[in-house]
């Protein structure tokens, strides 16, 4: 082989050479674009999964359950005008008329009935009676809690208002079995110009309801006081009448009035009369009967007929 023939041999393999280098380096460059694309790629995969897993979440969230509380035991109130039968209305208020019906917004809610008697003995004076009834139905609510222990905290208020009447004598507390869930007499004397009245007050919660029940007696122009130990007695009857309406209007046949135990824990009067009104017992001020439906011993204690 001549000299000149090996050259362009040797020429023609390096410039092939050269080619070959130029091609891989076009290939790595050709894919780096597709790696950055494939990086891309895994990028987004990763932003759509935690996306996905966010609204998973959030559903999750709605779907938990809303806050419940136990629902009210009562869900209506009897016509407080027939919540005494007519012997008893004839023991307490043996003069009275039909009672008079107090007004209310929502019948099932709330209502009362008032009943004055006059037994006029001419010289000999006269004897009068005044009858009070008033009931109280609580709600359930997720805010403020179940309608027991709303009623509960209402009776301990209407409990410390009675001990607490202006211009009251003597004034005592004692607990009353048999009445509802719970229920206390507060009695007292409450010496007006007409003569010296003798106040008893029961107030009874039977599960969401609170009864309220005013009595007084007086012997006016110059008739003798009337036994303060024989009124109470009269109203504790009463007051176990009116709560035993309450039951058997919600269909279990004064079941409850019976001294069935409560959920809610009963307090005794003198713990209830040193404690100050809760703030939900104070909240309910805006639920007591206006007081068209509800006369307040302090301010009408001897009003006629």
């Amino acid at each position: 082989m001549s000299e000149g023939t090996m050259q362009r041999r040797a020429q023609r393999e390096e410039r092939e050479e050269r080619a070959k280098r130029r091609n891989r380096v076009l290939v790595c460059a050709a894919a780096v674009p597709v790696m950055l694309v494939a990086a891309g790629c895994s990028s987004d995969s990763g932003s759509g999964d935690s996306t996905d897993k966010a609204a998973k979440a959030a559903a999750s969230a709605s779907a938990s359950p809303s806050p419940t509380v136990q629902a009210a035991a009562y869900g209506k109130l009897p016509e407080p005008c027939k919540a005494f039968s007519k012997k008893t209305l004839e023991d307490l208020v043996p003069k009275g008329k039909s009672g008079k019906e107090g007004k209310s917004d929502d019948i099932s809610t709330r209502g009362s009935c008032s009943w004055n008697s006059l037994d006029n003995n001419g010289v000999k004076g006269s004897q009068f009676r005044w009858l009070n009834v008033s009931m109280l139905r609580f709600e359930s609510d997720v805010t403020r809690g179940p309608a027991d222990k709303l009623a509960q905290e209402y009776f301990e208020k209407q409990v410390q208002e009675a001990q607490a009447v202006e211009g009251a004598k003597g004034v005592k507390t004692e607990p009353v079995a048999g009445t509802g869930d719970q229920a206390t007499a507060v009695h007292y004397d409450l010496k007006k110009k007409e003569g010296t009245f003798k106040q008893q007050t029961v107030v009874a919660r039977v599960e969401n309801v609170v009864v309220t029940l005013d009595y007084n007696g007086a012997g006016l122009a110059g008739d003798k006081t009337p036994s303060g130990s024989d009124l109470l007695k009269d109203t504790k009857k009463a007051a176990k009448e009116a709560v035993d309406a309450v039951s058997e209007a919600n269909g279990e046949g004064g079941g409850k009035a019976g001294g069935t135990a409560s959920k809610t824990p009963s307090k005794s009067p003198s713990k209830s009369a040193s404690k100050s009104p809760s703030k939900s017992a104070s909240k309910e001020a805006s639920d007591e009967p206006s007081k068209d439906a509800s006369t307040s011993p302090s301010k009408k204690p001897a009003s006629k007929s």
